[in-house]
């Protein structure tokens, strides 16, 4: 029972995996910015006006199946313009981790919209995308590395600055213009406006808190009360905390169920794929990758491929064991150093099929799926190398000594405020879109 209970404490007390959340925020915010910038040139024939998929088609298309797009708002050639603008914009935004909460909204709207639009454009690793955008919004993927996280660092809070009011209240515009107009389904509308309002409770009780009213410290004009304070206004600030630890408590659950979900979803990947191919002949007698290396449309470096292909040996080496380290990758989660080594293979794997195969983003999309798995040391050890090659000299950035623009959450003594760690930086939001900064 005890057991149970420090589980379920540890589960609503903390966003687990901050760096993990953090690299593949990322990782399929990456890809997806690249793979719109590789594509900009062609982007009407695959989304736009001009593409073999007309406008009427894919409104047809989505009529039935309850999809949903932005793209069908407008059949104007400026809307798909805008639409494409604001996909790159939203995706480099979530690289950087700048007002995460509601640019991974955008960015999951920008994905749904351009893959919607034409269905049959996409592969599997935009299959891949097409669901982690999704589990993204329900995650605090700001943590570390992040705009967000020096905010909460210099100015006590991932949601301070006018930002993100503004931004709030332009996503708030659109929803009101979607739902005025009818371009929402029942269910879109009520998740859009859910994770619309959600920021906002997140914003007032954060402006609560820094402003004086919640717990651990008063205004600088209330220092002298003591204990003559009133009584409705400590039952007051009783009720903000009260509310604040609930927010935490639910962004926690979001998160760490966001979390679990992205980890069964790879699993599940590795597992349909792996035991699929058993049931294949060519799996079978290993000779399966023999033929892909063969096509042209599928040889970026011929001669590599011939290369290959030519060796009996090594195609049936590397046939058997895509096919084994599928298989049996889930089965190894509970064995760290089986896992590890199996993850490395699988990520190989992947940056083989990119050079090999000239299929980038989809392997960009998988390395970024599997890095859900990967150890947090290593995460650290990566971040800390990275940031001594940008930085030399400075190995950890400096403390401020200065007192904080308000206090920080939870008892605590008042003293000199230090940098908040990944526990505190998303602390400003637990679902939806606006000023919150994770």
């Amino acid at each position: 029972m005890d057991r149970v209970r420090r589980a379920l404490a540890k589960v609503t007390g903390q966003a687990l995996g901050p760096y993990q959340s953090a690299v593949v925020r990322i990782g399929f915010a990456g890809t997806w910015l690249f793979f719109l910038l590789c594509e900009f040139p062609d982007r009407h024939q695959l989304y736009g006006p001009d593409g073999p998929w007309s406008w009427r088609l894919a409104e047809r298309l989505v009529a039935s199946n309850d999809a949903f797009t932005v793209l069908l708002w407008s059949s104007s050639a400026f809307w798909f313009e805008l639409v494409y603008a604001v996909a790159l914009l939203a995706s480099a935004l979530l690289v950087l981790g700048w007002r995460t909460r509601a640019t991974s909204v955008v960015f999951m709207v920008g994905v749904l919209s351009l893959q919607n639009r034409s269905v049959f454009m996409g592969d599997g690793g935009d299959n891949v995308i097409h669901l982690m955008a999704v589990y993204l919004v329900l995650t605090r993927c700001a943590q570390v590395w992040s705009l967000d996280a020096r905010r909460a660092r210099r100015r006590g809070s991932a949601s301070a600055g006018a930002a993100g009011p503004v931004l709030w209240g332009v996503l708030g515009a659109v929803l009101a213009y979607g739902a005025v107009t009818g371009r929402f389904g029942a269910g879109w509308l009520a998740a859009f406006a859910a994770l619309w309002a959600g920021p906002a409770l997140w914003w007032a009780a954060d402006r609560h808190q820094r402003s004086g009213g919640g717990p651990g410290g008063a205004a600088d004009g209330d220092a002298g009360e003591g204990a003559g304070e009133p009584a409705a206004r400590r039952a007051g600030e009783g009720r903000a905390a009260e509310g604040r630890a609930f927010l935490d408590v639910l962004a926690n659950l979001l998160h760490n169920a966001g979390m679990l979900v992205i980890m069964a979803e790879v699993c599940l990947i590795y597992a349909t794929a792996g035991w699929y191919k058993i049931q294949g002949s060519r799996w079978q007698d290993g000779t399966a990758l023999y033929y892909p290396l063969r096509l042209d449309y599928f040889a970026p470096w011929p001669e590599l491929s011939d290369v290959l292909a030519g060796s009996g040996v090594l195609v049936m080496l590397l046939s058997y064991g895509t096919v084994a380290v599928q298989v049996a990758f889930p089965f190894t989660l509970f064995n760290r150093r089986v896992k590890n080594v199996l993850l490395a293979l699988m990520m190989l794997e992947h940056a083989g099929i990119a050079v090999l195969l000239g299929l980038p983003f989809f392997s960009m999309a998988m390395i970024a799926a599997d890095a859900v798995f990967l150890p947090t040391g290593f995460l650290v050890w990566a971040g800390a190398t990275v940031s001594r090659a940008r930085l030399p000299g400075r190995l950890s950035p400096v403390p401020r000594t200065g007192p904080g623009p308000g206090p920080s959450p939870g008892p605590r003594t008042p003293g000199p405020r230090t940098p908040a760690g990944p526990e505190a930086v998303e602390r400003d939001g637990a679902v939806g879109a606006g000023g919150a900064g994770s």
